[in-house]
């Protein structure tokens, strides 16, 4: 049959993929638009899974908060000029806007939770990929709700923080809430305290600490005390109540906390990067 040029728009303008592939799917589909939809969904699946090992170390991170509660997406893709173009930043803000209206609370429920023209988040990332031609996936997305939420965007784009803050006793603590965020953006803190450390992390760090004591020479019967000691520094410079203050080197967060108001505390961070 014959395709119009006034079909093939019609169909750019339904789907906003390129004129030739809507062209060639409108061809393939018979001119029935519906499957011509269809085609095109199916194309950007091939090249999601072509493309499926590819790295995706740019893109845009957003977040929606509202002072009581907050949310924090990471979409990713290949390369930098894609980060920038309208249609994959639209669709960032389409996705956060999605979850927030539906409070999904994890990525998995996000990318299930349908958008507002009925495709689910999963399916709008792979048409864009479609479109685009490179991978485009949600690498983070986080939700906290606390007594205050403050949040922090860096300038990058590529870059929020979360804190959720409890016990503000009616205080607004937006001026140390940023204080804090900048720390986390800063200094990426792995837990708020030692108890919050993956095991993992522990374990890692008890055995490096022990090999080069070993390297060192020291007696094998010391080697594990000597590993604990450098376990408490770890400690101390990678969760964030123990961390030194950047702005105060006088003070620990928990000090800073405690000085501003006391009996505050901070329940949660999130740290988002691209």
């Amino acid at each position: 049959m014959n395709i119009t040029a006034a079909d093939v728009n019609k169909l750019r303008q339904m789907t906003g993929a390129g004129m030739m592939d809507c062209k060639k799917a409108l061809t393939e589909a018979e001119g029935d638009f519906d499957k011509a939809v269809e085609v095109l969904r199916k194309a950007g699946q091939k090249v999601a899974a072509k493309r499926a090992d590819n790295e995706t170390n740019e893109g845009l991170v957003l977040i929606s908060d509202n002072g009581k509660n907050a949310t924090i997406l990471a979409l990713a893709c290949e390369t930098e000029p894609v980060s920038k173009v309208d249609s994959f930043r639209e669709l960032a803000a389409d996705v956060l806007k999605t979850g927030v209206e539906n409070n999904a609370k994890d990525k998995e429920t996000l990318l299930a939770t349908k958008m507002a023209d009925g495709r689910t988040v999963e399916e709008a990332i792979i048409e864009l990929v479609g479109k685009i031609g490179e991978k485009i996936v949600v690498t983070d997305y986080q939700f906290v709700e606390a007594e205050q939420v403050v949040s922090y965007s860096h300038s990058t784009g590529k870059l929020g923080v979360l804190v959720a803050f409890d016990n503000i006793q009616g205080t607004d603590v937006t001026e140390v809430g940023k204080d804090v965020a900048m720390q986390i953006a800063a200094m990426k803190p792995v837990g708020l305290d030692k108890d919050d450390v993956d095991p993992a992390i522990v374990q890692k760090e008890i055995e490096i600490g022990m090999e080069v004591a070993r390297q060192e020479g020291k007696a094998e019967a010391m080697l594990e005390k000597i590993a604990m000691g450098k376990l408490g520094k770890f400690y101390k410079e990678n969760t964030l109540l123990n961390q030194v203050f950047v702005k105060d080197n006088n003070l620990t967060i928990a000090q800073l906390l405690e000085s501003t108001l006391k009996g505050l505390k901070i329940t949660a961070f999130k740290r988002v990067q691209i």
